[in-house]
């Protein structure tokens, strides 16, 4: 029997074996890959903090004649190679998803569109930092380095949340009946919760860390643009307050009510050590956990917007 005869064979054998509705897997894989993403926003974050940025001078190799880090690059090398091949594991945690939702492909369409997104974003992702080393670290792209980052915690949680059935069309979970003014206050949350993080990428990139001695700055006023980015934060911390409220006074059980709680504690962990950071001289491990926080409160928001969306109108 010829190759080409005996692959429909193969290909049958294998895709008879993965799972035909979402199971245990498919919902450790979704959390699996929301972790990876946060992670990946952590060690991003590492690589700029300890002046890592060029650590790995070049792209896509690490130095002009090697693929890893070399003993010569140092810690540095290492810290930025590391941070690179994460994105590999990443992808790898994508293809495993994509491959175990394959026989549910059009069944739950909804999963496998963004399994694809994720993966589809690894190579994206590996050439925005590709120009971001060979620009030398210019902040508006390690900026849009960090931003595609948000967005793909913002994905991974949708994900993990159509997994679990609490949301989507596929939706299994019984959901809350919710006040009218949850479903919008919860949509302007999220988006004001990005709006923040998009300022939060402007005041960094006007801030010392840099990622290099020799890195360049976007010469904008820090001090003015670290009080605009607080307006959009306040206005997060309003909404969480507000969710909690009406969770509290109705009484209201189930996904939402601890989806309120996190986004308020979340957003609470985020005000404080931003404002620890700003008055104690942006101490780096600060802003590295200020980094680790806006991820939680991307995916705290994503997670309250999407539950407040699918949940029926007290």
């Amino acid at each position: 029997m010829s190759t080409a005869s005996r692959t429909p064979r193969i290909v049958s054998g294998i895709t008879s074996r993965l799972p035909v509705s979402v199971d245990k897997t498919v919902r450790r894989l979704a959390v699996l890959s929301l972790i990876g993403q946060i992670v990946l926003v952590v060690t991003g974050g590492a690589v700029r903090l300890t002046a890592s940025g060029l650590g790995c001078p070049t792209w896509p190799r690490c130095t002009e004649g090697s693929l890893a880090t070399t003993p010569e690059m140092g810690i540095h090398g290492i810290i930025e190679f590391g941070n690179r091949l994460l994105t590999f594991a990443l992808a790898a945690v994508a293809v495993m998803m994509l491959v175990y939702l394959w026989n549910l492909r059009k069944e739950r369409r909804d999963l496998f569109l963004l399994a694809l997104g994720l993966l589809a974003s690894i190579p994206a992702q590996a050439v925005i930092g590709g120009i971001t080393v060979l620009t030398q670290l210019n902040p508006w792209v390690v900026g849009l380095h960090f931003l595609v980052s948000m967005a793909l915690v913002v994905l991974a949680t949708l994900l993990v949340n159509r997994a679990y059935g609490r949301t989507g069309k596929a939706r299994t979970v019984q959901l809350a009946a919710l006040p009218g003014a949850a479903r919008p206050v919860m949509t302007a949350v999220a988006l004001l919760s990005a709006v923040a993080v998009c300022l939060g990428v402007v005041v960094t990139g006007a801030g010392p860390h840099a990622g290099d001695a020799n890195a360049p700055r976007n010469d904008l006023d820090w001090d003015l643009f670290a009080h605009i980015h607080a307006v959009p934060a306040y206005l997060v911390a309003a909404g969480a307050l507000f969710a909690v409220f009406l969770v509290v006074r109705g009484r209201i059980q189930g996904p939402f009510r601890s989806a309120a709680f996190m986004l308020l504690g979340v957003t609470v962990l985020q005000a404080v050590i931003g404002f620890t950071q700003y008055y104690n001289g942006i101490p780096a491990l600060l802003v590295g956990a200020h980094m680790l926080a806006a991820a939680l409160l991307m995916s705290a928001a994503t997670n309250a917007a999407d539950l407040a969306r699918y949940s029926p109108v007290d």
